[in-house]
């Protein structure tokens, strides 16, 4: 969490990190500034000393809404540098991070580099500095990086964010159950009373007007009907109607609208009735979420849920990533993630990693069986809260029923 940031500085024997953003959404500017909406501008955090707010001038009045320590480009001089090296703009640039690092007391040391930017200007950029930067080593790092570390956990007030934004998401998918439902059977068709087909387009564009309501943004959600849903990360085809019977995968993620804290929760749905194989595979899906979940306690590593439900599908002949690798058939992605600023975060529920499930975790649960060539794919996920206190505490309280009965 962010308490840790000092002591990760220090494993990796950094003097300062520089979050750039290059007006790109940041989600390592956003976790240091407290969600302060700029769009551009840098993050400077010394070691031992609270993070710095580099931005436009134009922008400091919403800088400061972070209570962070704000400097604006002007305090720096940068048009001087910029009557000085205007003809330059790789010399502008590197003079640029040169003073704002040395604004803020930063003269030698290594200098963690995070953010988010176009891979073109800082290939050449990094060029520049280590010719112009004396003192100062610019670094980088793969893996477990500083932020996946302190991401891992969160704080109270982060977690009240992703109680909100769980609390909203939930309320959208309860909407959407009921959108459908108000519609009628014709043949094996879903319309609405005037005879209209429900599309997936249709239902996709409900979903977003309740998100933005709520203050909420989509960030890619899947509707995926049958052989569609057999495809893990399909979509959908917003052409398509809706057919009664057949399986349909909603995975909704979305985030505080702008950028933000996210929710992620899929539902299995088959509108009217579900056929004998999808009930039998749905039921299978739910226990090995039961049995998942009751291994998903502070203190255990994320592969061992992992390894559970892939025994469990394993002895009911279900391929998985275990016992063939590489598989489109049966279970064939990791159980679960941390979810965060990022959809994606640590810790990893994987076979094939040992990720330590730590009280201020937030991690979905999501296992799912896919069968493309027979027509269907179905999920079930649930995101949770690993509590200080050590309790579990789910956060997608939305009901798990398969058959979503018409009443139009």
């Amino acid at each position: 969490m962010k308490t840790d940031l000092d002591h990760l500085m220090s494993d990796r024997d950094l003097a300062a990190v520089i979050v750039v953003s290059e007006e790109h959404y940041n989600a390592t500017r956003d976790y240091l500034t407290h969600g302060a909406r700029v769009s551009g501008g840098f993050v400077v955090k010394p070691h031992g000393q609270p993070p710095v707010m580099v931005v436009n001038p134009m922008e400091t009045e919403e800088a400061k809404a972070s209570g962070l320590q704000v400097i604006s480009y002007s305090d720096l001089g940068y048009h001087d540098l910029v009557k000085q090296y205007g003809d330059q703009p790789g010399k502008l640039r590197a003079m640029w991070w040169q003073t704002i690092l040395r604004g803020v007391g930063i003269t030698s040391g290594k200098v963690g580099v995070y953010g988010a930017g176009d891979l073109n200007i800082f290939i050449e950029l990094f060029r520049q500095l280590e010719r112009e930067l004396q003192g100062i080593q610019l670094v980088g790092e793969q893996g477990r990086t500083l932020f996946d570390e302190a991401m891992t956990t969160k704080d109270a007030a982060e977690i009240s964010r992703m109680r909100d934004v769980a609390r909203k998401t939930n309320e959208v998918m309860a909407l959407t159950w009921d959108y459908i439902a108000g519609h009628r059977a014709l043949g094996e068709g879903v319309v609405n009373a005037d005879g209209q087909a429900l599309t997936i387009g249709m239902v996709r564009r409900f979903v977003r007007r309740e998100l933005l309501e709520r203050d909420l943004e989509d960030t890619g959600m899947i509707f995926a009907q049958g052989r569609d849903g057999g495809f893990p990360h399909s979509r959908g085809q917003d052409r398509d109607a809706l057919q009664q019977g057949q399986a349909i995968v909603f995975d909704l993620f979305p985030r505080e609208f702008g950028g933000g804290y996210h929710h992620d929760m899929t539902r299995t749905w088959c509108i009217g009735y579900a056929p004998a194989q999808i009930q039998e595979a749905y039921g299978q899906v739910i226990e090995a979420f039961d049995r998942a979940l009751e291994l998903t306690k502070v203190g255990a590593t994320g592969d061992l849920p992992q390894i559970t439900v892939m025994d469990y599908f394993e002895s009911l002949g279900h391929p998985t990533q275990r016992s063939k690798p590489g598989t489109s058939d049966g279970y064939t992605h990791s159980l679960g993630h941390g979810v965060g600023l990022n959809i994606h975060e640590r810790p990893r529920l994987h076979h094939l990693f040992k990720d330590v499930l730590q009280a201020g975790s937030v991690v979905t649960i999501e296992p799912g069986l896919y069968y493309a060539d027979q027509g269907y794919g179905i999920r079930i996920e649930d995101t949770v809260l690993l509590e200080p206190s050590g309790a579990l505490t789910n956060l997608t309280p939305f009901h798990k029923q398969l058959v979503l009965p018409l009443g139009g």
